[in-house]
């Protein structure tokens, strides 16, 4: 990367910055989290090897920026990393009891609080405890982590019976909306239920993200043999009528049950 971006490399790396090369780090990150699920389910770690070392370039390409402007290196970087790691796992590299993963991750948020204090980095000032979760983040991500926060200081339903009832409140509510015909309000109570079904993810100890993806591989599959068998029929989907996509959906649906 450093021959890259030197005199008589890449004229197009040499001209990248932090944050040109944010878009980049998103699009590996996304995907490797889907060579994640892939390997996940059919066992071929193939694509998941090569796209971290797809996101591991994004790091070098970081780094050498940073060392470049004299900001950081990529030892800097591990290094970091790594004395958090230690810090972070003390029932690992200390001598605190730590049986259970619940305890691990009760205990992280108060070690992240003492190494800010003892850093003496000044405390962004946050309104809520709600800010320190991204606003950028994915919509079910930004769900889940705001109500993780709300839940640790007691503000969450006591079990999954009431966030059943919740979503069949907003469903009732969607409903209505529909019914009136009201379009900005239709907007506002799915995302409602989208919020009711994340929730109930949480307390399921169901990641939503993970399984909406593995649920859009599963479509796509299905959809791909419905095009596959009407294809081996000489037809086209355009062709095709809704019965009979349904009936080789249907069949796909039995070849993957």
């Amino acid at each position: 990367m450093q021959r890259l971006r030197a005199p008589g490399g890449c004229p197009w790396d040499h001209e990248q910055t932090y944050a040109s090369l944010s878009q980049y780090l998103l699009e590996e990150a996304y995907e490797t989290f889907d060579a994640i699920q892939e390997a996940d389910a059919t066992g071929d770690t193939t694509n998941l090897r090569e796209e971290l070392g797809d996101l591991l370039l994004q790091v070098v390409f970081h780094s050498t920026i940073g060392a470049e402007r004299g900001d950081f290196t990529i030892d800097d970087v591990s290094a970091g990393v790594t004395k958090k790691l230690i810090l972070r796992h003390p029932h690992v590299f200390g001598d605190k009891k730590l049986s259970r993963a619940q305890d691990v991750l009760d205990n992280w948020d108060q070690l992240k609080a003492d190494e800010r204090a003892a850093s003496g980095k000044a405390e962004r000032v946050r309104e809520s405890i709600l800010d320190e979760v991204p606003v950028h983040f994915p919509g079910l991500l930004e769900t889940l982590k705001v109500t993780k926060k709300a839940a640790k200081v007691g503000f969450d339903w006591e079990n999954q019976e009431q966030i059943f009832a919740k979503i069949d409140e907003e469903t009732a509510e969607l409903r209505s909306a529909i019914n009136s015909g009201d379009t900005e309000n239709i907007a506002e109570e799915v995302g409602d239920l989208l919020f009711a079904v994340v929730n109930l993810a949480r307390h399921l100890d169901v990641e939503p993200e993970t399984a909406l993806k593995k649920t859009n591989r599963k479509f796509r599959d299905r959809f791909k043999f419905i095009e596959e068998q009407l294809k081996l029929e000489g037809k086209t989907l355009e062709d095709s009528n809704l019965e009979e996509m349904d009936a080789l959906w249907n069949k796909a649906k039995a070849k993957t049950a």
